[in-house]
């Protein structure tokens, strides 16, 4: 029968497994040192036909000592000594192909943020990827290396001819005087005369009124924008009266959804969907007569369910959602709202959502400016939005007719 009685070991081998671990990436990081030293010593060699305090008549240059630099590699950031030369500027494959490493992690950490990471989740991220983890002060000082960009991005010459514009405004929090305060940042879209959409402006408005969109307008034009024949979007406080000072050979295209929920509000929510299909009907007619006609059966209707206020707004206002009839049938759907800019400033949005109030209307301006930008180069911008010959035909069309 066996003895349950077993003595405990007294001379037991204990391994801290986190010093092992320390202790090794101590050792990899001298190893990794070590041998980079080496082979900028041997690149200097090699640059002065001779090794140090050679004697050699093949001779080109000498040392002139050197200087001390850290890098970050994946066993951690290690110190190596660059040698300086008297005659020559030492230039190192190494040291370039770490530094185009330095800068692929900047250009990583800067579209991790302005994708929408949080600066804490780039901190984990970064040191996952790369063994070093960067602060919240290198995030910010990175975003104000991409702002300058942003800004000469921003402000960049208008060249070509953008026949639709489509122009709308975000409202966000700013922190001011211990009060959170209300900034506009104010956006254009428009689509080139080969169908593409551009981004055409994006600008701090303080308020959504006249004086905001008439500072707007007046720098797209400024910055060369022309050639516009109909801008869309909504009937904001003051933006119809600035398009027709600035622009006054422009139309106007008020969206047709945002009509639908100004028409809501006065309707119960009981008859909403009823109601909603009668407006659709009158955007669903083949030409802009047949909207007239069909707008005023309508508001027959309308009045007949004592429904006295949307049938009012209907017969003073509809007439500004149906510009869009004089321009080729193929561009209606995509001219009659508001949506594509609607879409552009959701993205915004999302990502302005995580600050909460801005410290203030410039820093506002910059992020919304940089998430618009990050859009802008994706197949939103590259992926072509209209067929713009159908205009150029329809413009011939009506030349021909007057003829």
């Amino acid at each position: 029968m066996e003895n349950d009685n077993t003595k405990p070991l007294s001379k037991v081998i204990r391994i801290d497994e986190s010093e092992i671990r320390g202790h090794l990436d101590k050792m990899v990081r001298g190893t990794v040192e070590e041998t980079l030293n080496a082979m900028l010593d041997a690149e200097a060699d090699d640059l002065c036909k001779a090794q140090r305090y050679e004697r050699s008549p093949d001779r080109v240059d000498t040392r002139a000592g050197s200087y001390k630099r850290k890098l970050h590699t994946k066993a951690g950031e290690v110190e190596i000594k660059v040698p300086k030369l008297r005659k020559q500027t030492f230039e190192t494959a190494i040291i370039e192909r770490y530094r185009r490493r330095d800068i692929s992690i900047e250009e990583a950490i800067v579209q991790m943020y302005l994708a929408g990471v949080s600066v804490r989740r780039v901190e984990d991220i970064t040191e996952a990827l790369w063994g070093t983890r960067v602060s919240s002060g290198t995030v910010s000082n990175l975003n104000k290396k991409v702002y300058r960009h942003i800004e000469r991005w921003r402000s960049q010459a208008l060249k070509g001819e953008f026949a639709y514009v489509y122009l709308d405004g975000i409202v966000l929090k700013r922190s001011w005087g211990g009060e959170v305060k209300n900034v506009s940042v104010l956006a254009a879209i428009g689509v080139d005369s080969d169908g593409y959409r551009r981004i055409l402006g994006v600008s701090e408005g303080h308020k959504e009124d006249k004086a905001g969109w008439l500072g707007f307008l007046k720098e797209l034009k400024e910055r060369g924008l022309q050639g516009t024949r109909l801008f869309i979007s909504d009937a904001c406080l003051g933006l119809v009266e600035s398009i027709s000072e600035v622009f006054p050979d422009a139309d106007w295209q008020r969206c047709a959804v945002h009509f639908y929920r100004n028409v809501f509000s006065h309707v119960p929510s009981t008859k909403v969907r009823e109601v909603a299909a009668m407006l659709k009907a009158i955007h669903a007619q083949e030409s802009r007569e047949a909207a007239q006609s069909k707008e005023k059966d309508v508001v027959k209707k309308l009045k007949a369910m004592k429904l006295r206020a949307a049938s009012e707004l209907v017969e003073k206002a509809i007439h500004e959602t149906l510009t869009y009839y004089a321009y080729p049938p193929q561009h209606w759907l995509k001219l009659k709202t508001n949506n594509p800019m609607e879409r552009l400033l959701k993205e915004a949005r999302r990502r302005t959502k995580v600050v909460g109030a801005f410290p203030d209307g410039h820093s506002a301006l910059m992020l919304v400016a940089a998430r618009l930008r990050h859009v802008s180069a994706t197949s939103w911008g590259t992926r072509k939005y209209m067929n713009m010959q159908l205009l150029k035909e329809l413009d011939q069309e009506a030349i021909h007719s007057v003829a």
